[in-house]
């Protein structure tokens, strides 16, 4: 059965299956190719008659994931020019006043795709919401700091699709005034981005930031370092005008070098110290504070203004950082010899090791690092984040993500939890191996479903004094008070981070 609706730009027609209809490829902006990738989005073209949107729409230029992380995570790239676009769920076109989640792809900017099979919106729709995802321009196209171009194109179009969600999304069945936008890694870094931005105001009610911090910002010189660097590799001017004329496949190739490049020889003073700090030693294209769309560092502006809170779901798994050690091979190199000097280059004090070793008798140090690392990186911030705002009597709850892969060694790593979300563990048995709890994603998926209707996830609110979190795990969820919180403080503690660049 085809459904039609009237959308900026022109009509539609979407399909209807399983009592779920689904719109794909929905152009928000212009499509960005030429000059103008280098440009601010701008309204899409109109079309005349009937548009087809039942097929996904195509992706910003990028390449896959390293062997390891593609074997699990897949290859995203669709070609095509009209990559600004936007799939839309619902359970009723002809409804009204229903809850929206905007979903935010991750991807460390450079990679990711609205279209990934993960995340698929019918269980939302199934359950009385309406799902949006969204495509932004990545890497180059949205992040590198090109002379003589906006900078945070990426965050722009992020914008310009929340925007469009407020002028278009009655007609799909939901209610503009009810919309949570949430995301993970970077999509949850892009989130805390949206609320510390007047720019993004009245554009959501409610945010959900899963395994993200609200550190990662550069700093506009530094970022710029960047770009001179990506002109190197491809023989050209440092300008708007010479980005501006490469072809995807230049931009494909370009991005891998300039990664490479930075893991090869993390130097600040090469790169910039704000590149090195703040993307982790792993990002090389990601935002930068550009004095309107990203005043500062985000963590620090809604800590300074809790107005610029809203009511908040955060968490992260409990072995994030896994996913980085694991599948690269990285954890053979971790040695108690090696293990100190791989602190140091991500400004940890190495003497913390000896918190979590006293907790981990029997961890290899491999362990320890990525134990270290998960609450530097993931858990730390949110935390703080959330104590914040419940210091100024904003409603925000905290999970963590504890189920362990069946695929060995993993853990409980990042991007495990988004199948539990999305109720779509159909999708990823290379990342859960086989037979993942299906009544752990039915718990999981329905908190998100009920925090994006009712505000409240099923479980108390995060406080200073409790430090209350909910933790998913099989065979049973149960709830903790301040779980590993001697660790999270020796981490803090102990992690150099200069913020005032």
């Amino acid at each position: 059965m085809e459904a039609i609706v009237s959308v900026t730009g022109g009509k539609i027609r979407g399909r209807f299956e399983n009592g779920v209809t689904a719109f794909l490829g929905i152009p928000y902006a212009a499509a960005p190719v030429g000059p103008a990738r280098f440009e601010l989005p701008r309204p899409p073209a109109a079309w005349s008659g009937l548009r087809d949107a039942t097929v996904f729409g195509p992706t910003c230029v990028q390449t896959p994931y390293a062997p390891g992380l593609d074997a699990m995570l897949g290859y995203d790239h669709i070609p095509g020019d009209d990559y600004l676009n936007v799939n839309v769920w619902t359970p009723d076109p002809g409804g009204s006043g229903l809850p929206v989640l905007v979903w935010i792809h991750g991807g460390a900017f450079t990679r990711g795709a609205n279209s990934k099979p993960i995340y698929d919106g019918a269980a939302f729709a199934r359950d009385g919401v309406v799902l949006v995802s969204i495509n932004y321009r990545l890497g180059i196209s949205g992040f590198a700091a090109v002379p003589g171009a906006p900078l945070n194109r990426g965050m722009h179009d992020q914008l310009c699709a929340l925007r469009w969600v407020q002028e278009n999304i009655a007609a799909f069945g939901g209610d503009p005034g009810r919309v949570t936008v949430f995301g993970e890694s970077a999509g949850g870094m892009s989130v805390l981005n949206l609320m510390a931005t007047p720019l993004a105001e009245g554009l959501f009610r409610q945010a959900i930031v899963q395994s993200a911090n609200g550190l990662a910002v550069a700093a506009a010189e530094d970022a710029e370092r960047v770009a001179v660097e990506i002109a190197g590799i491809l023989g050209i001017e440092p300008t708007a005008a010479a980005f501006g004329e490469l072809d995807p496949e230049r931009i494909r190739t370009a991005q891998d070098a300039v990664g490479l490049a930075l893991l090869s020889d993390p130097d600040p003073a090469r790169w910039g110290a704000t590149v090195i700090e703040r993307g982790g030693g792993i990002m090389s294209l990601f935002p930068a504070i550009d004095g309107e769309t990203i005043t500062g560092v985000p963590s620090e502006i809604l800590s300074a203004r809790p107005d610029r809170m809203v009511p908040l779901l955060v968490g992260a798994n409990a072995e994030e950082f896994r996913f980085y050690t694991i599948p690269s091979g990285l954890a053979a190199a971790i040695t108690e010899q090696t293990l100190p000097i791989m602190l140091g280059r991500f400004g940890i004090d190495p003497d913390v090791a000896g918190v979590y070793r006293a907790n981990r008798p029997d961890a290899a140090p491999a362990d320890i690092f990525a134990a270290i690392l998960t609450d530097g990186i993931f858990r730390d911030d949110v935390l703080n984040l959330a104590e914040a705002a419940a210091t100024a009597g904003n409603p925000s709850y905290v999970y963590e993500f504890a189920w362990r892969s069946g695929i060995p060694d993993l853990g409980s790593c990042h991007v495990l939890e988004l199948p539990f979300v999305f109720d779509n563990l159909a999708t990823a048995h290379r990342l859960t191996g086989p037979n993942p709890p299906a009544h752990l994603a039915t718990e999981m998926h329905a908190a998100w479903v009920r925090f994006a209707t009712h505000g409240d996830p099923g479980w108390s609110r995060y406080e200073p004094g409790t430090r209350q979190v909910h933790v998913f795990d099989a065979p049973q969820s149960h709830d903790a008070a301040d779980p590993r919180g001697d660790e999270l403080r020796a981490v803090r503690a102990a992690t150099a981070r200069d913020r005032s660049r």
